[in-house]
């Protein structure tokens, strides 16, 4: 019996940067789904292994952690192999690992350079090459994690606008490489959760107030939108959707 294309029971995902915020948010979303996780995490293991005793409790042995750095090329080729000796297969990526941070422009280093634009380019760019082979058999999906700021820049905060706006390309162009068999899809988050760093309450009031929703939004309403892109959108690819309450319509 064919399986029906929305039931995703028994797939597989590899989602990285995925052991907190948005990215843990997103895995518990797809494993509700009924799919296999492959959880990347960098430094967060005991998070990452937080979130896996949490998935695990609802149903066992579906979640597999992988840690690695994704400034390491030999990376790429790992992640994918965990995918295929687990599970024999990938059926979708979801690029979300990101670093984040100011650089204003007399202050940026190259290091800064090296490692905004290695999580949140180069990483995705050189991930989906090595996914590739495994999704064009499971005629799967990528899902990067852009932002609004890759149209919009924010201010001092150059290097990583710049990431994010090839990001946002990087989309497109996968979209017309990889296709028919494999769709690349983009969501652009808003103001969704605020920098682990900090952010005064004053600026935060003023980016909600130039939503047209007047509020911010929830980790949750990136994986529904994520959802959406992979299990109903058959039809889409190439395409970038911001979850951001309406705060691209003004200035």
């Amino acid at each position: 019996m064919t399986q029906n294309r929305n039931d995703l029971t028994g797939k597989c995902v590899l989602i990285t940067g995925a052991a907190h915020r948005i990215g843990a948010a997103i895995a518990r979303q797809l494993h509700a789904e009924g799919m296999n996780i492959l959880l990347h995490y960098r430094h967060s293991k005991e998070a990452a292994e937080q979130v896996k005793r949490e998935l695990e409790k609802k149903r066992a042995q579906s979640v597999w952690l992988l840690q690695a750095d994704l400034h390491q090329a030999e990376s790429y080729a790992y992640l994918i192999s965990q995918a295929e000796t687990l599970y024999q297969r990938l059926d979708l990526l979801v690029n979300n690992a990101s670093s984040f941070y100011p650089t204003p422009l007399d202050q940026a280093t190259p290091e800064d350079w090296e490692d905004l634009i290695g999580s949140n380019l180069k990483a995705p760019f050189f991930l989906s090459q090595a996914a590739a082979p495994l999704l064009y058999r499971s005629k799967g999906c990528i899902i990067n994690l852009v932002d609004i700021h890759a149209r919009r820049p924010l201010k001092g905060h150059p290097i990583y606008s710049v990431a994010k706006a090839g990001n946002a390309m990087l989309v497109k162009s996968l979209a017309r490489e990889l296709g028919p068999e494999i769709r690349v899809n983009g969501v652009a988050p808003g103001a969704i959760l605020w920098p682990e760093q900090g952010l005064a309450e004053q600026v935060q009031a003023e980016i909600v107030e130039r939503t047209a929703l007047k509020r911010a939004g929830t980790p949750e309403d990136i994986a529904n939108t994520l959802l959406f892109l992979y299990r109903d959108a058959p039809y889409i690819t190439g395409q970038i959707i911001a979850v951001d309450g309406g705060r691209t319509l003004q200035q």
